[in-house]
């Protein structure tokens, strides 16, 4: 059985490390790996791929050295491998002009500011993994213990799944 990953892209470790930790209860169903530039993260990406695994959801700062988050998310949206992946933009410095390309171009589901709030990350990211298990996964029991239980229950009664 295939893992879904999140993946996280952030060039500075201590907000990096925060992120993993605002998220380390998925961990148990979610692998989380961790990226500091869009290169290192389109390299982990195929790693990914190659080892037949999934990415649900992945978390991206805007600003970053060499290509920005929103050209990966882009980028993303245009690869078949992570066109469903649910993309976040987690950043304090994005111009609306940045922010309406995300929008439009790579189908950017979430915006966080920062500094954010943990549990409301938590919130969005499992919201967001929650959309993503009903749309490309039949097994939606396995996602219970850390996603939307009512959200999977009604998904699972409706569709028959089990």
């Amino acid at each position: 059985m295939a893992d879904i990953y999140i993946v996280c892209v952030e060039d500075e470790p201590q907000v990096l490390d925060v992120i993993v930790r605002d998220l380390a209860e998925l961990e148990v169903v979610f692998p989380i790996e961790v990226a500091s530039s869009a290169d290192e993260a389109r390299a982990l990406i195929k790693e990914i791929e190659q080892e037949g695994h999934k990415i649900g959801l992945a978390l991206c700062d805007h600003i970053m050295p060499g290509d920005k988050g929103i050209d990966l998310m882009i980028e993303m949206q245009k690869d078949p491998f992570t066109q469903t992946t649910r993309k976040v933009l987690i950043t304090g410095q994005a111009g609306l002009e940045d922010t309406i390309q995300a929008v439009n171009k790579a189908k950017l589901n979430r915006y966080i500011a920062k500094p954010w709030n943990p549990a409301n990350l938590l919130e969005v990211v499992k919201e967001e993994l929650t959309e993503y298990v009903i749309s490309e996964e039949k097994d939606l029991l396995r996602f219970m213990a850390v996603l939307d239980q009512e959200r999977l229950q009604e998904v699972i009664r409706s569709k028959g799944y089990l």
